[in-house]
């Protein structure tokens, strides 16, 4: 089973990252102190470890995995189009995969190739609304379905 490592969010647009190891989540606003959680469909940002490795392995780079700006990070899962539309559990809450959270040409002002390394394979993670709002925590389990 698939387990939360970490919690991030930015309090606008060009902030750095600040990690936290509990979160509210909420219907309106996504993690709570996250600047871009009133997105519709991008409500929480999800990365998985699994991916983060493999790109950091193609630039041969050691990267934090805050760089990528995404909200959750997981382990032992991977996505594709084949989730969108899939639910993920995590502690209290429930999200919906929207779609691929798509990397920006800031990915290579953070390291160069970065965004072209995230490109491949939804390796630059899911975007997510929220369907039901609670609180999560790092060690929480994660179940895709």
């Amino acid at each position: 089973m698939s387990t939360l490592i970490n919690i991030a969010f930015r309090t606008t647009s060009k902030a750095s990252m600040q990690t936290c190891d509990q979160a509210n989540i909420s219907l309106t606003k996504g993690v709570e102190q996250d600047f871009r959680g009133s997105a519709k469909n991008r409500q929480v940002t999800i990365l998985s470890t699994v991916d983060w490795l493999q790109v950091c392995k193609e630039i041969d780079a050691d990267l934090p995995w805050t760089i990528r700006r995404a909200n959750l990070l997981v382990d032992k899962l991977t996505f594709s189009q084949a989730d969108v539309g899939k639910t993920l559990r995590i502690g209290d809450i429930e999200l919906e995969i929207t779609r691929e959270t798509d990397p920006c040409s800031r990915m290579d002002d953070q390291h160069q190739g970065l965004k072209s390394a995230l490109m491949s394979e939804w390796r630059g993670g899911v975007c997510c609304k929220v369907i039901k709002a609670g609180s999560l925590k790092v060690g929480d389990s994660v179940e895709l379905s």
